[in-house]
């Protein structure tokens, strides 16, 4: 009888102890640092036109995902990173016009010269010239009143 009731007081305090510390398994955190920091960054959709500029995927949703043999990345994450070098440097010569000093007009074409030039399938526009397009666009968007 004595044995029977160690195991019972046994078991009943393992049961005990896992009741305990179950919430704090079960409960994983509602949000990564990570994911914070990346929602922080994405503009709203009545977010203002200048926020909503440097969401630079949506000028370069016309670019192939698909990796091409021989080329660093991808033709879309080639746009991307373009995008955002035809942004720098519209701000940086808004900054330089605000001061009072002359700076090279933001280029389109020097952004995007890591691009492919070359038309792929039956496609009407290289991956350069679709990036050129875009640049202009955030150039245009960036440095809008």
């Amino acid at each position: 009888m004595n044995h029977k009731l160690s195991r019972f007081a046994a078991l009943s305090s393992i049961v005990a102890l896992g009741a305990l510390g179950a919430p704090a398994v079960a409960a994983p955190p509602a949000t990564s640092p990570g994911a914070a920091k990346q929602a922080a960054k994405t503009p709203g959709p009545n977010a203002s036109p200048a926020s909503k500029a440097k969401a630079y995927g949506k000028y370069c949703a016309n670019q192939s995902k698909k990796h091409v043999a021989g080329q660093k990345g991808t033709p879309f994450s080639q746009c991307v990173t373009a995008m955002a070098k035809a942004a720098k440097a519209a701000k940086a010569a808004e900054a330089a016009k605000d001061a009072g000093t002359t700076a090279a007009k933001p280029s389109p074409a020097k952004a995007c010269a890591t691009m492919s030039k070359k038309k792929v399938g039956e496609e009407k526009k290289s991956a350069f010239s679709k990036c050129v397009v875009a640049a202009a666009k955030v150039i245009a968007a960036t440095t809008a009143p």
